[in-house]
């Protein structure tokens, strides 16, 4: 199979799912049209100029795509690839339609009809206390789970890695630049071109440090980065927004639009073959030496971002609700950009398919595992030599995709000759997205921390106050950088996924609740329940299988209490938070359909 068949097809699925599913969503379950009639949006309701703005449909997507879409996307694809290439091709297109893009739209008419509140805000409003306190916990463990899961990636790229070191390193300075910059005198145009161009400067750089003093400066181990990543987040997330992370967002969207831009008109043009089976037999299973769990329920886990994200809850409820102009433009800035997400994810999925096997197996396992599975490389030799870089055992699915991206566009005539100028542009992208999602993540983790212990002592929930600040960013790094030191690829990103997917499930729930109270007819209930069916299904299964087999298990490689222990706090507050929505719904049942609709609806 050739890769432009897989990709016309899913963007022929896509489309047809947004104009028929999407429609109906909009018009019938949430009746965007009627709220526009009689309720005016948060933004023009409570417009403050600052973060209540009513803001064009089309802004406020790019706002929301480039928050949802950082790493997830590029990298549970490639991971899930151990599979074969169906599974993930599958997972993707039915979560995305059936469960992400109704997730995401839910979420955010939610947090809309609250005012634009956090989930667990609403929580409150709509299951009562207990339900709240567990959904603000599970939002603190699952944001602290994702920040290791994220910075478990950028660490495996840049391992024994100079170049990228530097050239990743280099945007701190340029970005902090460029805020200072923008901020003295307000050029935002000549800010935006000289930090591309610095950026640039930095890449092309890269290869004259290798072999001087100051590349064996850079030559970092793993260990080594593991330490450096949190207590680059403490700065990140101590320091004001507008010095680091306003100006590392707005450089990397520039980046992400045109490498994948790049790579969809890369594909069509080189129509790559897909090397992989649709199904690899030998892991369905289980055991594999990326994904260690069986194809069920770990594709769904392994996938997150791309197919349905419980971290999409948190910008549904955080800015985006605070941005949007009228009620109905919920239908293309969600519904519409989970599934444009999707379409990035497929691409991923498709430069990891398009290696061989035996080479992709050869990045994403140790040397000891690949030799286990009685493979042979066939292009990754050249390919190294092509990129001036070891890739074997590099895991975690951000080498992979710039190997595959690569290999593909090294087919185009003047890209031939610039492969490693190529692979570790899509490093750079890559880590620059991810460290934008961490600065992002531990900033949001510290006022999370602020927030919840902020009951016990009160000046901690003030964000002026600098020793507060201080304290909050230093757990969240220390926690999350934990995780990062004592994991690994395997343990850690399943750890994310089962977290991820029960914030997911808990945005589901509260969707369900909204939709049982405003729909005229019950069954429409049914686009929240379906897809919450399987994901809580999944994510216990998963998490069940994880602690039994790996966080517990003496005998395993990845053997961990504190996972353990993690894993099994998430499962119950997830337990507790369905106990009290179940008892929710059984309530509202009793009320008549009509009364409910006339009580909750427009």
């Amino acid at each position: 199979m050739n890769a432009v068949t897989i990709v016309v097809g899913a963007i022929c699925i896509l489309l047809i799912a947004y104009r028929l599913y999407g429609t109906f969503m909009a018009a019938k379950i949430l009746k965007l049209e009627e709220m526009d009639a009689a309720k005016e949006t948060p933004a023009h309701e409570l417009e403050d100029g600052k973060d209540y703005v009513p803001t064009n449909k089309w802004v406020t997507f790019g706002h929301h795509f480039a928050a949802i879409a950082a790493a997830g996307p590029l990298v549970g694809p490639i991971l899930a690839a151990q599979f074969g290439y169906l599974p993930g091709l599958i997972w993707l297109l039915v979560g995305a339609v059936i469960g992400g893009a109704v997730h995401d739209a839910v979420v955010l008419f939610a947090s809309m009809r609250k005012n634009g509140q956090s989930l667990s805000e609403v929580a409150k409003e709509e299951l009562g206390p207990v339900a709240a306190f567990c959904t603000g916990l599970a939002m603190l463990f699952i944001i602290t789970i994702t920040m290791a899961g994220l910075s478990m990636v950028v660490l495996h790229a840049l391992e024994h890695n100079p170049w990228g070191v530097f050239s990743v390193g280099i945007t701190i300075p340029i970005a902090m630049g460029v805020g200072i910059y923008h901020r003295i005198t307000g050029n935002l145009k000549g800010a935006t071109i000289v930090g591309f161009i610095l950026i640039m400067v930095g890449i092309l750089l890269g290869p004259s440090i290798q072999g001087t003093a100051f590349g064996d400066f850079l030559t970092l181990d793993a260990s080594t980065l593991a330490i450096i990543l949190p207590i680059y987040a403490f700065f990140a997330a101590a320091l004001p927004v507008w010095l680091l992370l306003a100006p590392r967002d707005y450089l990397s969207t520039f980046m992400k639009i045109g490498v994948f831009g790049a790579l969809i008109v890369g594909v069509f043009y080189v129509n790559p073959k897909v090397q992989f089976p649709a199904v690899i037999s030998d892991f369905i299973n289980g055991g594999g030496p990326i994904v260690a769990g069986p194809v069920w329920p770990f594709i769904s886990i392994t996938i997150a971002c791309g197919a349905i994200s419980g971290f999409h809850a948190f910008v549904g409820s955080g800015t985006t609700p605070k941005m949007i102009n009228r009620w109905k433009d919920i239908k293309p800035v969600a519904f519409g950009a989970m599934l444009v997400e999707c379409l990035v994810a497929l691409m991923a999925l498709i430069a990891a398919v398009s290696l061989q096997p035996g080479d992709y197996f050869a990045i994403n396992s140790s040397p000891e595992a690949f030799a286990a599975l009685g493979m042979d490389t066939v292009h990754l030799k050249d390919l190294a030599a092509e990129v001036g870089m070891d890739l074997e055992g590099r895991t975690g699915g951000a080498v992979t995709l710039a190997v595959g991206m690569t290999y593909i566009f090294t087919k185009l005539p003047w890209f031939a000759n610039l492969a490693s100028y190529f692979y570790q542009f899509v490093i750079l992208f890559e880590a620059v997205f991810i460290l934008t999602a961490i600065d992002s993540g531990t900033r949001v983790a510290r006022y999370l921390i602020q927030d919840f212990f902020g009951d016990l002592y009160k000046p901690l929930k003030r964000t002026d106050w600098l020793p507060g600040n201080i304290f909050a960013s230093a757990l969240a790094c220390f926690v999350w950088g934990y995780l990062l030191y004592s994991g690994d690829i395997s343990s850690i990103w399943a750890l994310f996924g089962v977290s991820n997917q029960l914030m997911a499930s808990i945005g589901l729930i509260i969707g369900a609740t909204i939709v049982l109270k405003i729909a005229d007819k019950r069954w429409y209930v049914l686009t929240c329940l379906i897809p919450l069916a399987y994901l809580y299904v999944t994510v216990n299964v998963a998490g069940y299988w994880m602690v039994k087999n790996v966080y517990l298990n003496p005998a395993s490689n990845s053997y961990s209490m504190l996972n353990g222990i993690l894993s099994i706090v998430m499962i119950i507050l997830g337990l507790v938070i369905m106990i009290t929505a179940i008892k929710k719904w059984i309530e509202l049942w009793k009320v008549p359909q009509a009364e409910l609709a006339k009580e909750f609806g427009v």
